[in-house]
């Protein structure tokens, strides 16, 4: 493997592996023509022994000598069975790419400049749908089982996790708004504190020209009314994370508001987006939305209504991972 391809999935920089070999002799067992490194399945063996220690706070140096002790040589095979991948505070990720491991040593480690370099390079590397779905998303799933098997260990790292990829989230410039075009409003109903997956739709919209109004956590029900008055959107995308957050008498109203002049009233097309809500919350002009790529689908159709359909005329789909 590559440099930067071991960084990714040993979650750590680049600089840190260069580092790591000067200082400390831990390098690729070969180079090719042009003195590109090679990393050879025992070199990474090695790297991740001195990744699961330096998280366990003991020293470089130290951890190093460790590392290179565990097989014949700085640049020999590792001799015998290597530790469970990550040890004991390895996040429980199951099959998943490369990137999800690195990223999650990284926030273990509660390295916050290496969670945000893998965050932007998954982000540039593979587009923001595929980087929510099968990097980011993943690793929050991971970081959540975690925490809920480890009584009140591991917050710190969902929280700093979190925050960066928030961040991450942040930096995505939208493409400029069509003119005079109805936004869609996005929001967590009351109470309601997890607003990362309701992020990374607005940041997808942003991308697409979609005009979108993002409110963030735990919007009271009276400002989404008067949001919703104000702006006449095309669409409202409501999130709950929980059934004891979803509120289907709010989902019921913000479905009935109008505006306009009388004989040409218009309402939102309403948007149910997240585990929390149940089949109770589903009425007139109401849709589910399931995964980050069907929801854009979803509300870009919003935009773009078929000949004898209005807003609400889009076939259900998805927004809720």
């Amino acid at each position: 493997m590559s440099t930067g391809a071991v960084a990714r999935r040993l979650g750590v920089s680049p600089t840190t592996l260069r580092s790591w070999e000067r200082r400390y002799a831990i390098g690729p067992a070969r180079r090719e023509p042009g003195r590109h490194r090679r990393w050879t399945p025992g070199d990474i063996a090695r790297l991740e022994l001195m990744c699961r220690l330096t998280a366990d706070g003991v020293p470089p140096a130290e951890a190093a000598r460790a590392a290179l002790g565990g097989g014949t040589g700085a640049r020999g095979a590792v001799a015998g069975p290597t530790a469970t991948p990550g040890g004991p505070d390895a996040l429980p990720l199951g099959a998943v790419r490369p990137e999800c491991r690195g990223l999650s040593r990284a926030a273990v480690r509660l390295d916050a400049p290496t969670v945000a370099e893998l965050l932007e390079a998954a982000l540039a590397e593979n587009g923001l749908v595929t980087a929510w779905e099968e990097v980011i998303a993943p690793t929050l799933h991971a970081v959540g089982r975690k925490w809920a098997t480890a009584g009140e260990r591991y917050v710190e790292v969902e929280h700093l996790l979190s925050w960066q990829i928030s961040a991450a989230l942040h930096r995505i410039r939208p493409l400029p708004e069509p003119p005079r075009s109805p936004p869609v409003l996005l929001a967590c109903v009351p109470g309601e504190q997890h607003s990362l997956p309701v992020e990374a739709l607005t940041a997808a919209l942003g991308q697409r020209g979609v005009p979108a109004r993002m409110f963030g956590a735990a919007l009271p029900a009276e400002a989404l009314h008067d949001a919703v008055r104000r702006t006449g959107p095309r669409g409202v995308v409501l999130w709950a994370q929980s059934r004891t957050t979803a509120d289907p008498a709010l989902a019921r109203s913000v479905a009935g508001i109008e505006w306009g002049l009388r004989g040409a009233r218009a309402r939102p097309a309403l948007l149910l987006a997240g585990p929390g809500w149940g089949a109770d919350a589903v009425g007139p002009r109401t849709e589910r939305l399931y995964g980050l790529r069907s929801g854009l689908a979803v509300i870009e159709s919003l935009a773009r209504p078929r000949a004898g359909t209005g807003a609400a005329g889009a076939e259900p789909a998805a927004y809720g991972s």
